[in-house]
This record gives C-alpha cells, sequence and structure tokens, in this order.
C-alpha cells in the first residue's frame, strides 16, 4: 500500500508493537493530527467475545462528558404533543409520514433518528434504508422512547451507541484533534467503563484483548489497557 508522505512522517513519531501510557498516547494522536482538517479521534477495542453469539453480543451506548465535536443533527419521527416535546429540546427534524416518506426517498441529512413507540409501525418500514447506517430506532439504545425531550438533549451533547463487529472489535468516536489531553482523557475513561460493564456472563478468558487510538488521518497507537484503569 503507497502512503503520503505526510502519513509516514507520523508514523516514524510511533514506536511499532509498543504499547503506550494513555496520557502518552493521546499525547501522539493530537501531535499527528494535522490535516488541514479537525481530524476525528476513534478508539478500537478488540474483545474476547464470540459475536456469532446472542448472549455475547456487546452493544451499549454512552454519555461522553465532553461530547463529540461534532454537530448532531436530530431527526425525530412522532406525532401529537411530542413534536412539541421534540422541537423544544432542539430537534432538527420532526414530523411522522412526511418525513418517512422523504427518507424513503433517499434523504438522510441527519446523524440520530428518535421515534416514538406509537410510531414504530410506520418506521419499521425504513428498516432496509437505516437498517445499514446503524441510523433505525432501538430501543435497546435508547432512540426508541417517549421520552424524546430526554433524547434529543443527550443525543446533542454527545450520547453515542456502539456494537462490536463481526471480527470483536467495537470502533467510535471519542472526540476531535483538537480537544485537549484532558477532554479526550474523559472521554476514553466514560467509554471504557460502559465497555467494561457490559461483559457478557459468558465470554470466557481475558475481556479486553488490545486497545489502539488514532485520528482519521494518521496511523493507531496501541494503548496500554493497564494505564486507562490506573488513569480512572
Amino acid at each position: 500500500m503507497k502512503r503520503s508522505k505526510r502519513y509516514k512522517e507520523t508514523a516514524a513519531k510511533i514506536e511499532h508493537g509498543k504499547l503506550y501510557g494513555l496520557d502518552e498516547a493521546i499525547k501522539l494522536v493530537r501531535e499527528t493530527a494535522t490535516a488541514k482538517f479537525d481530524e476525528t479521534v476513534e478508539i478500537s477495542v478488540r474483545l474476547g467475545v464470540d459475536p456469532r453469539k446472542a448472549d455475547q453480543m456487546v452493544r451499549g451506548t454512552v454519555l461522553l462528558p465532553e461530547g463529540t465535536g461534532k454537530e448532531v443533527r436530530v431527526c425525530v419521527l412522532t406525532k401529537g404533543e411530542k413534536e412539541t416535546e421534540a422541537k423544544e429540546a432542539g430537534a432538527d427534524y420532526v414530523g411522522a409520514e412526511d418525513l418517512i416518506e422523504k427518507i424513503q426517498g433517499g434523504w438522510f441529512d441527519f446523524d440520530v433518528v428518535i421515534a416514538t413507540p406509537d410510531v414504530m409501525a410506520l418506521v419499521g418500514k425504513l428498516g432496509r434504508v437505516l437498517g445499514p447506517r446503524g441510523l433505525m430506532p432501538n430501543p435497546k439504545v435508547g432512540t426508541v422512547t417517549f421520552e424524546v425531550g430526554k433524547a434529543v438533549k443527550e443525543a446533542k451533547a454527545g450520547k453515542i451507541d456502539f456494537r462490536v463487529d463481526k471480527y470483536g472489535i467495537i470502533h467510535t468516536a471519542v472526540g476531535k484533534g483538537s480537544f485537549s489531553g484532558d477532554q479526550l482523557k474523559k472521554n476514553i475513561q466514560a467509554f471504557m467503563d460502559v465497555v467494561n460493564r457490559l461483559k457478557p456472563a459468558t465470554a470466557k478468558g481475558v475481556y479486553i484483548r488490545s486497545i489502539s487510538l488514532a485520528n482519521t488521518m494518521g496511523p493507531g497507537v496501541k494503548i496500554d489497557k493497564n494505564s486507562i484503569n490506573e488513569a480512572a
């Protein structure tokens, strides 16, 4: 694979195979975020689970204390008085049949979809278009609820949902390259705390296999998982 000159220069700052402490890893990721845009910082956690087994499917939500650094566009599918509640909470788009029809036509100018249980019969038809994008409302992650005001505010504040992929890895954004070291540290600790609490009872052996941190255009930095517990 051909690598750019910039990538090679940033990769040279990271010792291959070394496990870095959390603070040092964050420092390296921030230093190597040299693109002309505000790069996203993403964490990847390899778990000792078998995602093919339903009782080992790790999925959850976490409200990042420092937010994601991204302006989140929220679409709420609901009717009646809940429309007002959603609008007052700051939802960008609110409606029911009109928005559902628009989405079926290929409109996806939003990042989160929240729906009330009473319209899920209508929302169900969007499974084929929202499902592959990870946008389908789901009660397990709090996006199917009558508490739409709370759900909208949490989404805007930095609540994210994550799930392990078929390889046993969780990938999720924990901030931006422009964040301070402390901001990234708080978000990473909050995320890892939730991941640890979600350990399946049937998972055997080592649960957290490895952790790495990377920015959008840079190489990954391997983290000593013990340093996260020590920092907490």
